[in-house]
């Protein structure tokens, strides 16, 4: 990809400063939308497995049969991982995040025909600690992404009325955080299969629940400007593989 061009606009890029967001429609190849979606059901079968080998059928936030977070699928599957390590990817970083990045979190994040798949109101952020410097999600539709199916909602920074980390609680029934209990509804993310919505970590979102006979699946990457750690520092809170250098690709 030539690194003089990019596919975010600059008013992607303002928009992304001003409100924390933008949306790339059909951004993905079809080799690299059947490439994530390969992977979506092996990501959930590790999932089954796990919660088989622990006799349970909820761990941590999967629910079986309702909703999947599989991360680190990417770890052993190299195609996978050269697509969180690639071109687009960087492109997206360097006009969010700037020169230097690193790979922070993957994961599929799939919501079966259940009227109990949604998700609630937080922050990414809210899922790690307020020492940190706002991370770069991308979430990526690998379905037609509808309201019935499950969209994801964004409170952009002038709904929500704030632009940095809140503390969050966990919900005892579904041990999701939540960071806002307001009543907007948000903007609901209805795009079509192959794109991105990009948003700050510290940008509040929701899902609704997947009302369809159907998967509703999405992959998510996120990156960050930092080395992020534990709030006292003696470990990394996940991945911390530099991805860009002073914009050059040094992670693959």
């Amino acid at each position: 990809m030539d690194t003089t061009t990019s596919v975010v606009s600059e008013t992607q890029q303002q928009q992304y400063r001003d409100e924390g967001f933008f949306v790339l429609e059909r951004v993905l190849s079809d080799q690299q939308l059947e490439l994530l979606r390969t992977f979506a059901q092996e990501g959930m079968n590790q999932i089954d497995a796990r919660m088989d080998d622990a006799g349970v059928d909820v761990l941590g936030l999967n629910h079986r049969g309702q909703r999947y977070f599989a991360n680190g699928v990417a770890k052993t599957e190299p195609e996978l991982h050269a697509f969180v390590f690639g071109d687009l990817m960087a492109d997206i970083c360097r006009a969010t995040l700037g020169p230097d990045a690193f790979h922070f979190v993957e994961q599929y994040v799939i919501k079966c025909a259940d009227r109990q798949s949604a998700f609630s109101w937080h922050q990414d952020s809210g899922y790690v600690h307020e020492d940190h410097e706002p991370y770069l999600t991308c979430w990526i539709a690998l379905d037609d992404i509808t309201e019935e199916n499950g969209a994801v909602y964004l409170l952009p920074y002038s709904l929500a009325g704030v632009r940095t980390y809140v503390k969050h609680f966990t919900d005892p029934a579904t041990n999701d955080k939540v960071g806002y209990v307001g009543t907007d509804r948000g903007l609901p993310m209805v795009v079509p299969a192959g794109s991105i919505a990009c948003f700050s970590s510290v940008v509040f979102h929701r899902s609704g629940p997947n009302l369809t006979d159907r998967l509703r699946r999405a992959y998510i990457v996120q990156y960050s400007p930092e080395a992020i750690t534990t709030r006292d520092g003696s470990a990394p809170w996940e991945d911390f593989q530099p991805f860009l250098r002073d914009g050059t690709v040094v992670g693959s």
